[in-house]
């Protein structure tokens, strides 16, 4: 996805162009189709493309190289729900439109230090077609917006779940970069199904017993969504992951994994790869006071910034800031206090406010300035640190409240869409069952 490649350099985006290019417009023979999902198909050129990008990125990075026949099962799976997905996102009306897509290049570029033109020529020398590259980043933005329409859908988190949450005492401690292996349950998954799961579980494990690189397991067998990036889930605290999971690794040490873990969605292994300490969070504030010009249907934005152009100069020959607020400021919430905004973080008030107070010394009052609301301007009073670690770990668990429901709603809901769906796998030497 775009968020997942802007994390990479740009030899990783070629790779992640390759790996989810969705489908070349020409038509090919009936025997090159390796999948049919709903309406749609899968073609083998789509499947090479896809698994000879993952071998890439294991090759570049390091990472011992599982059998490509494996590999080709997690890569299909994976283009079996994309495909999936994108169906959904059109089925419900989702659109992307070219501005969309040009701000993601931008984006994409940008994050990468280049402008567009040269992400461009490097793609093309790579021997990819950039209009196939933009469907890829189109089709991106589809299934994330998607996914945020899952997300929205779900009911917001209320307070009592997050005092219970902070009275549980969960949030205390450090964070964990974890990776994970998952072998899937179907719903309502029959006893002898069951049996099947825990039994590839158990081999898993006994063989990451062995010393197989976990990684490379991952990729192999897990059926989580982070598979191809060798299960990698990244940094969480234990409130951030089901209950289940941080019982089982709370106590482990980097480099150490749980036992196979029952859930609902299947038997789970998690590793710890790393272990960090919660830190205080300090915070700056500043102290300010300003005069605003509103403008409106009434007043103009030339006639707002004639009048604190006035004020300003008023200011300069010694007005008294208090008074010439209470006389002529529009802002009804500092008007009557002589302007005074109190204490604040930064970004409260907007980029531009940000901006100016970032350039003024204390005491300092600044050029008149625009703002969606009106003209001001404003005085720099002062700042300092506080400690905002209450407020952050309050904020840190609705956020993780939150991400842990989501995560759970999309996986829930993605596994929903894959039963459902009509799906025939072609693929020679794999099971060839049609399913939905």
């Amino acid at each position: 996805m775009i968020r997942k490649t802007h994390r990479n350099l740009l030899p990783a985006l070629l790779m992640a162009a390759g790996t989810l290019l969705h489908g070349p417009a020409a038509a090919q023979p009936i025997d090159n189709i390796v999948a049919l999902v709903e309406q749609n198909v899968i073609l083998k050129s789509e499947l090479d493309l896809a698994v000879n990008g993952v071998l890439d990125r294991l090759r570049a990075a390091g990472e011992q190289i599982p059998p490509r026949d494996l590999v080709e099962k997690q890569v299909l799976e994976r283009l079996i729900v994309r495909e999936l997905q994108i169906q959904r996102a059109l089925e419900t009306g989702i659109r992307i439109s070219d501005t969309d897509i040009d701000q993601a290049l931008v984006n994409l570029a940008q994050s990468n230090g280049i402008t567009v033109q040269q992400m461009r020529q490097v793609i093309e020398e790579e021997g990819e077609d950039f209009s196939e590259f933009r469907r890829n980043i189109a089709e991106e933005l589809l299934t994330e917006r998607l996914r945020q329409r899952i997300i929205s859908s779900m009911p917001p988190i209320s307070d009592t779940e997050v005092e219970i949450l902070l009275a549980s005492e969960e949030l205390s401690g450090g964070e964990y970069n974890v990776s994970h292996i998952m072998v899937g349950l179907p719903e309502g998954a029959t006893p002898p199904q069951i049996d099947q799961a825990r039994e590839e579980a158990e081999d898993i494990h006994r063989r990451l017993t062995e010393g197989m690189d976990f990684a490379s397991a991952a990729i192999s067998y897990s059926d989580s969504q982070e598979a191809l990036e060798g299960g990698e889930v990244g940094w969480r605290d234990l409130n951030s992951i089901p209950a289940f999971f941080a019982e089982a690794m709370q106590n482990l040490s980097p480099g150490q994994f749980t036992e196979p873990v029952r859930s609902p969605s299947g038997f789970h292994i998690i590793k710890v790869n790393d272990y960090r300490e919660r830190g205080q969070v300090m915070m700056e504030e500043y102290k300010a006071r300003h005069i605003m010009i509103e403008t409106n249907e009434i007043v103009t934005a030339r006639e707002a910034m004639d009048e604190i152009t006035l004020i300003k100069r008023q200011l300069d020959d010694g007005a008294d800031f208090d008074a010439l607020a209470r006389e002529h400021s529009d802002d009804p919430t500092t008007a009557n206090l002589g302007g005074e905004m109190g204490w604040f973080p930064p970004e409260a008030y907007g980029d531009r406010v940000q901006q100016t107070l970032a350039g003024l010394e204390i005491g300092e009052i600044s050029e008149p300035f625009q703002t969606v609301a009106g003209w001001h301007v404003i005085q720099f009073q002062d700042k300092r640190e506080v400690d905002r670690t209450e407020d952050a770990i309050r904020a840190e668990a609705r956020d993780k409240i939150r991400q842990r429901k989501a995560e759970q709603e999309i996986e829930k809901t993605l596994r929903q869409w894959r039963d459902e769906a009509f799906v025939e796998i072609r693929l020679p030497g794999a099971d060839s069952g049609s399913s939905g």
